[in-house]
């Protein structure tokens, strides 16, 4: 979800709607997310289900997200003060946070970090932008560009809305 959301959130547009139909015609955004799948393109494509503990929260104008990226269970450190660095690296490694704000404009659903575990992810004029779509209470959300350009294998996350 952070850049996870970032490749997850898979971007699917609606066909035969602009941007102000698809506002208009698709429930809310709105609310608390989990994602139950991931599928992946390009070389190694693959279907993830069964994820490891994620959630995204909606707000009017902000979102929130925290997953973990990981095949497995990752490991408790006892005491961080005295672990090492490698035992660092997968106890945290694979947890991603991301938070900032969103806006919903032409079809298309843009992030914009004000915050995040990966500083890199916060430089100033960092976006995502996903085609998304909603039906009922599940929502895919597919990769377009950031500030880097296209997004090359995108991936699309599916997601089913908790709250």
């Amino acid at each position: 979800m952070c850049r996870v959301l970032n490749s997850i959130l898979a971007v699917t547009t609606v066909a035969g709607l602009g941007g102000a139909a698809l506002e208009s015609r698709s429930p809310s955004i709105e609310g608390v997310w989990r994602a139950v799948e991931v599928r992946t393109t390009g070389p190694g494509a693959r279907t993830i289900k069964g994820l490891l503990p994620n959630l995204t929260i909606m707000t009017r104008t902000h979102y929130s997200h925290m997953e973990i990226h990981a095949d497995g269970p990752r490991p408790s450190l006892a005491d961080p003060s005295k672990a090492s660095a490698d035992e660092l690296r997968q106890a945290w490694g694979p947890f991603v946070a991301e938070a900032g704000s969103y806006e919903i404009s032409g079809g298309n659903f843009v992030t914009h970090p004000i915050i995040a575990k990966n500083p890199a992810v916060m430089a100033p004029g960092s976006f995502t932008s996903y085609g998304y779509r909603i039906v009922g209470d599940t929502l895919w959300l597919t990769a377009q560009r950031d500030q880097r350009g296209v997004a090359t294998n995108p991936a699309t996350i599916k997601l089913t809305r908790v709250e």
